[in-house]
């Protein structure tokens, strides 16, 4: 197996099961490499608030995709397919295992499954813009949940840019499943998934104290000094969990404890729609996080794999 998609939950773990692999691979004499697929770690500066991997943590395993946006600068998951996939290309061409990383559901997908992204339209995606500035989310939630129930059913209602898309698309190619991930995606390449879970309460306890970490290791002092680099102009930047209520700590609108407890609430809702999401990965092997039996198991199966 030449690709190995490690996912789950925000605090599950992935990053540490990665580099537990990478060495499990190691030792049996073959090398393997990290594709990120954390929409937040693209960007340069944003490391507290992402649980990046510091270069000294990364233990010798070479990272892709990691740094490589400004806050300035807007995420897409069409050109991340793009270099996601260049980035595995490459990484196996080397003889490696790729392993992709991370908790971004959608980024994921794009890179393991044939999933094509149509085109966009200037004018229509300007117009639809100017609706979401003026009339709130929430209408255009309503819209597309009237058009397509399913796509508005896996988009966060208050998520602008997503409901923005889902529904540029459909006016676009002027089909209403257009926006939708496949029911039954076909694969890009030959793939594995590991599916790391926790129990609920274990998860809600360590992402509390995993935001209340944040906050005591510098975050607010990491987002003011990505102020003058233009994270408040940041489309995708500037509204990321923890960045968002750090810019409001900054600018008075909200307390400490207030953003603290935001960033909770919402790192918390965030957890369970990832949860959702790898749900539909049917053919992943799903493990306890916090099971060290089964995390040892699985390293051992997969190492085993040629």
């Amino acid at each position: 197996m030449t690709l190995i998609a490690i996912v789950g939950a925000t605090g599950t773990g992935k990053s540490a099961f990665a580099l537990d692999l990478a060495d499990a691979y190691a030792r049996g004499g073959r090398a393997a490499e990290v594709v990120n697929a954390d929409a937040m770690q693209l960007y340069r500066g944003m490391d507290i608030g992402t649980a990046k991997l510091s270069f000294d943590e990364r233990q010798g395993v070479p990272h892709h995709l990691l740094d490589v946006l400004d806050v300035v600068d807007e995420a897409s998951v069409a050109e991340y397919q793009s270099a996601a996939r260049a980035a595995v290309d490459e990484v196996i061409d080397r003889g490696s295992v790729a392993l992709l990383v991370g908790g971004s559901g959608l980024y994921v997908s794009s890179v393991i499954h044939d999933f094509r992204f149509p085109g966009t339209d200037a004018e229509v995606r300007a117009r639809l813009e100017a609706e979401l500035a003026e009339q709130g989310p929430g209408m255009l939630h309503t819209r597309l949940r009237e058009i397509d129930p399913e796509t508005a059913a896996s988009v966060d209602a208050q998520n602008g840019r997503r409901l923005v898309r889902a529904l540029e698309v459909i006016e676009v190619t002027g089909e209403s499943k257009a926006a939708r991930l496949p029911d039954e995606p076909v694969p890009w390449r030959p793939h594995g998934i590991v599916h790391l879970r926790s129990e609920r309460s274990t998860l809600v306890e360590r992402l509390d104290a995993r935001v209340e970490g944040m906050w005591q290791g510098g975050l607010v002092d990491e987002v003011r000094g990505l102020i003058p680099k233009g994270i408040e102009r940041g489309v995708t930047a500037r509204k990321a969990i923890g960045y968002a209520q750090a810019l409001g700590e900054i600018d008075r609108r909200l307390t400490r404890a207030e953003a603290i407890a935001e960033t909770q609430q919402l790192t918390r809702t965030y957890a369970r729609r990832q949860v959702s999401w790898f749900k539909r990965y049917r053919d992943a092997v799903t493990i306890d996080a916090d099971d060290t039996v089964a995390r040892g198991t699985e390293l051992a199966r997969l190492a085993a794999i040629d």
